[in-house]
């Protein structure tokens, strides 16, 4: 039986730059740092306390990394507050955060152009 995901990949250019947008703009936590090679790390980062992790996995190590596009949505309890304070810290937002019947999101973008979305 399953019972989390433990990883879902995002494919980035540059790694590290990737470690930093997620440590230190979103507020997630670095869980692991393992070198794979010259290539690259099996970098994995998340939310504190959180049973599931991405991973940042380096689109030199993937082939068709192009077609294998992020659909992962963060929930929130503060969204308004999540939403603020990330933005603060530089990340790129498509809008303000929305109201719809389901709850209310607000998308965002990685510095490789992956977007995410965040709901509360």
């Amino acid at each position: 039986m399953i019972t989390k995901i433990a990883t879902a990949a995002v494919y980035n250019e540059d790694q590290q730059k990737a470690k930093t947008f997620w440590v230190e703009k979103v507020g997630f936590e670095l869980v692991r740092e393992t070198p794979m090679g010259p290539a690259g790390a099996w970098i994995e980062v998340a939310p504190k306390g959180a049973a599931s992790a991405l991973v940042l996995y380096p689109r030199a190590m993937m082939k068709g990394w192009e077609t294998m596009k992020p659909s992962i949505v963060f929930e929130c309890e503060d969204i308004a507050g999540t939403y603020e304070r990330m933005k603060n810290n530089g990340v790129k937002f498509e809008a303000e955060p929305q109201q719809m019947q389901w709850g209310t999101f607000a998308q965002f973008y990685d510095e490789d152009g992956n977007m995410f979305l965040i709901k509360g």
